[in-house]
């Protein structure tokens, strides 16, 4: 047992260093896709963690950003909020919104979180928990209405070369446990969720889907990502250009 505890220190400091040397100051960000529409501009904001704000990656290729590019080549404008940064895990998150001035409701929200919870070694009850209470304030940022939220899986960061000379099937089976969790209560609330963990781990046979840093995903990937969450976006932002007068 004291073994594998010091080998989890030594990754947990490993990964520490990594987040130190790469992670710029916290800041919210704002993103506007301009342009003549027939839409008027909707307003997205985007909670997470290194996934989010794209680390390692320019800031118009973080998948929040390449979705509403997408949406702009189909005549639908969008002001992106993240709230993000690398290395958080649910609480920190929470902390992190807390800090800052968010203007609810917004047209879409969505919530991509956990994988910091997983690499700690945090209770998976105790994500739960906590990422019940994150979904249902995700819901309360959009006016109540669940069908403008959108969660969004866990990637598998254990088929990067980061995760070298550690157990890539353990780190899957966690990862899954993880996702099982924030998939079942997606479902009960009734938001919409989008699996991109099955992408992600098309990075072991591809290196051009992962990032300089060996760790996160390259715009390539988030590219991917973007494309799976684009059409059930467009689909509730229409909907809701109907609803309103």
């Amino acid at each position: 047992m004291s073994v594998a505890l010091s080998s989890n220190v030594k990754y947990f400091l490993l990964f520490s260093l990594v987040v130190l040397i790469r992670c710029a100051p916290y800041k919210t960000i704002c993103t506007s896709v301009l342009g003549e529409t027939e839409l008027p501009a909707f307003r997205y904001l985007a909670l997470g963690d290194s996934y989010t704000i794209g680390e390692s990656v320019p800031a118009e290729e973080r998948w929040p950003n390449q979705l509403a590019q997408l949406l702009a080549a189909d005549n639908i404008q969008i002001e992106v909020t993240i709230i993000a940064r690398t290395g958080w895990t649910t609480s920190e998150l929470w902390q992190g919104i807390q800090a800052e001035r968010i203007h609810p409701p917004y047209d879409l929200v969505s919530l991509l979180i956990g994988v910091n919870n997983q690499y700690r070694g945090y209770e998976i009850n105790e994500y739960r928990d906590q990422f019940d209470f994150l979904l249902k304030q995700s819901i309360e940022y959009t006016g109540g209405d669940a069908n403008r939220v959108l969660v969004v899986s866990i990637p598998d960061w254990g088929v990067t070369p980061f995760a070298f000379g550690r157990d890539p099937e353990q780190i899957a089976k966690e990862i899954n446990g993880f996702n099982s969790v924030n998939r079942d209560r997606s479902e009960k609330v009734g938001v919409h969720y989008v699996d991109i963990t099955p992408v992600s781990r098309e990075a072991i046979n591809n290196p051009l889907l992962v990032a300089t840093d060996g760790l996160h995903p390259s715009g390539k990937m988030y590219a991917m990502w973007a494309e799976q969450a684009y059409p059930i976006v467009r689909e509730i932002l229409i909907h809701l250009n109907k609803e309103k007068p």
